[in-house]
C-alpha cells in the first residue's frame, strides 16, 4: 500500500485517534501533539497542521507508531484504512 498524497493533518489525526487511542494534548502554533498510553507507556507524536502534509512527514509519523506498536509500515497504513 502507497503512502497517501493529499492526506491532511486532521484526517490523520482523526485515523489515529479512532484507530490507535491517540489522543490530542497539546498543540503550539501549528504543531499539535497526540499523546497515547495504550501499550503502557506514553507515546508521543507530534503532527504539523498542513494540508496536504508531504509524503516524507507522513512516512515519518507513520514509521514512529509502527515502531511503538511493533508493527510494519503496511500494517498501519491497513490498520488506518488511509
Amino acid at each position: 500500500m502507497k503512502i497517501p498524497r493529499d492526506l491532511s493533518a486532521g484526517d490523520l489525526e482523526k485515523a489515529l485517534r479512532r484507530t490507535f487511542d491517540y489522543q490530542f494534548s497539546r498543540q503550539v502554533g501549528s504543531h499539535r501533539r497526540l499523546t497515547s498510553t495504550q501499550s503502557g507507556s506514553q507515546h508521543h507524536l507530534t503532527i504539523p497542521v498542513h494540508a496536504p502534509l508531504k509524503p516524507g512527514t507522513l512516512r515519518a509519523i507513520l514509521g514512529e507508531v509502527a515502531l511503538h506498536r511493533h508493527l510494519s509500515l503496511q500494517e498501519v497504513l491497513l490498520k488506518l484504512a488511509l
